[in-house]
């Protein structure tokens, strides 16, 4: 029974693989030039004018805590200043934020706000985190790193194993919206083998999403941030993004230097300087 249950989860993830591969291809023109049909080589070159940002969290979900703040703030923030700075320096590029305030939007909703749109890019703005929690005789015991600083930038991909602590915390918003599992296609973020199905549903924007997740990182590290690299995981967030999508963290919450940073009027407008020079950079090499 268990057997036929995953083989027709991963029907139907196969299915609805192929269903949003065929229609966000046409969408939103995206496919290699060598196979693209001639009617909608125009699609593919179309002009980069649209960036969905999506502050990470919200309302009741907080994400990642420092000693100060809340990552659903410092994201928020920083995400208003990226908005503001990418319209006032890339003439022609509208933005739109997947939440302005402080309220939750489902994971699927942030994707689709990107999809219905047609937009070129999707970033999704978080604070990372190296503190652990565990129960232990009935009490929550928290162990902190604040040493542990830097960026790294996510592309949706197969999961490693040593990465999926990072993958299942971010994804483990999911159990807190209605109707999860009708709206993730069964998906359950506490069940590593249910994974596959996000590996199944890898974007043809692969690569352009790596190109743009790399941009930032030489960013980050112009500025002398930590680099942490580019890392491909199966992120519930980007998992249904019809072009090229990325989550960005901007630094290390659970680091007090770096929480002070991320806080700081000078540390967001250099995150905000960073990530949009990395998308100027992007926006040139998509319409060469």
């Amino acid at each position: 029974m268990i057997l036929l249950k995953n083989v027709n989860s991963l029907i139907r993830a196969i299915f609805l693989s192929s269903l949003i591969c065929g229609s966000l291809v046409y969408a939103n023109g995206y496919t290699s030039q060598k196979n693209a049909p001639k009617h909608i080589n125009h699609v593919i070159n179309k002009p980069f004018s649209l960036v969905v940002i999506d502050p990470g969290h919200g309302g009741d979900k907080p994400g990642a805590k420092g000693r100060i703040s809340a990552e659903k703030d410092i994201v928020l923030q920083v995400s208003k200043k990226l908005k503001a700075a990418i319209e006032e320096e890339m003439p022609g590029v509208k933005v739109l934020l997947t939440r302005d305030s402080d309220v939750d939007v489902p994971f699927y909703e942030r994707t689709a706000l990107a999809n219905n749109n047609h937009a070129d890019l999707f970033l999704s703005v978080h604070c990372n985190s190296a503190n652990s929690e565990r129960r232990v005789k009935g009490r929550t015991q928290v162990t902190r790193r604040p040493h542990v600083r830097g960026t790294e930038t996510f592309v949706c991909g197969y999961n490693r194993l040593a990465q999926q602590d990072v993958a299942i915390r971010e994804n483990a918003d999911i159990l807190l919206e209605e109707n999860y599992k009708e709206n993730y296609n069964g998906f359950d973020p506490n069940d590593p083998s249910t994974y596959i199905v996000f590996s199944l549903m890898k974007r043809k924007y692969r690569d352009q999403s790596i190109k743009v997740a790399t941009m930032m990182q030489e960013e980050y590290v112009q500025s002398g941030r930590a680099n942490r690299g580019v890392q491909e995981l199966s992120l519930a967030v980007l998992a249904t993004a019809g072009m090229p999508a990325v989550l960005t963290e901007i630094g290390f919450i659970s680091s007090p230097e770096e929480e002070n940073f991320m806080l700081s009027d000078h540390g967001q407008a250099e995150i905000v300087s960073n990530l949009t020079t990395a998308i100027k950079r992007f926006k040139t090499s998509v319409e060469r």
